[in-house]
This record gives structure tokens, sequence and C-alpha cells, in this order.
């Protein structure tokens, strides 16, 4: 599956850590910036794949789990700390669930958005598989 978690170096220190992200840690030109919070526990979010556009996800506060799937296998992964980030490369089905109280979750996108990128249809998506 095209999926990694990729280490954000930390500067530790005794008043507070800090997370570092420059361009050599992400694998692509960072084209978008989001975040999502104050998201329900029973919330899933995500329900989409993309045709050309790359991610990195990273729980900067609390956690949440990612179904991930390419059409042959399925994967769950659980973000909890803000030093991980998870590489999605394209054409991976994510689901975000499990939110926990204050989860907020940073995206950093390869492009900036086009509505034509995504496949919201999983059979669709299973049918870009074969």
């Amino acid at each position: 599956m095209k999926v990694k978690i990729i280490d954000i170096p930390k500067v530790e220190n005794v008043l507070g850590n800090i997370a570092v992200i420059e361009n050599d840690v992400i694998p692509f030109a960072v084209n978008r910036v989001y975040y999502l919070y104050d998201i329900p526990s029973t919330s899933i979010r995500g329900g989409h794949s993309h045709k050309k556009l790359q991610q990195v996800l990273i729980a900067i506060s609390g956690s949440f789990d990612v179904v991930l799937k390419n059409g042959k296998s399925t994967k769950r992964i659980t973000l909890n700390k803000p030093d991980k980030g998870l590489l999605i490369k394209n054409n991976v089905w994510r689901e975000l669930e499990n939110f926990s109280s204050g989860a907020v979750c940073l995206v950093l996108a390869s492009e900036v958005y086009s509505e034509e990128d995504y496949i919201r249809d999983f059979e669709e998506f299973l049918l870009t598989r074969q």
C-alpha cells in the first residue's frame, strides 16, 4: 500500500518540545495546509481517494484512526504523536475515525483543492484499481 509513517524532527526541551517541518521532511512541495478540529468522536471523515494529490496527516493533538484501502487490503493506523506523520500517496482510499476529545488533524497536501481530483464513491474507486 502506498502509505508510510514519516518522522517529524523535534527539538526536545524541558519547557516543551518543538516539531519542525522543513522542505526535506515532506516528500513533495506543500501547496495546501488545513486542519480538522472539533470533530465528534462518532464522525467519519475522508471517505475518498485522490487521483493525483498526496498528503501527510499529523495528529497535532489527541488521536484518531486512519483506515486505508487499496482494493485488495485494509490497514488501520492510529495517529497520536505530533512527531509522526502519515504519508498517503495517490489512489489510496482513506477514512478517518475514532477521534479523541480535542483531536486536531493537520493535513499537508501536494495540490490545491480540486474537486476533479477526488473519487468519492468506493465502487468507482474499486473500478479504477482493476
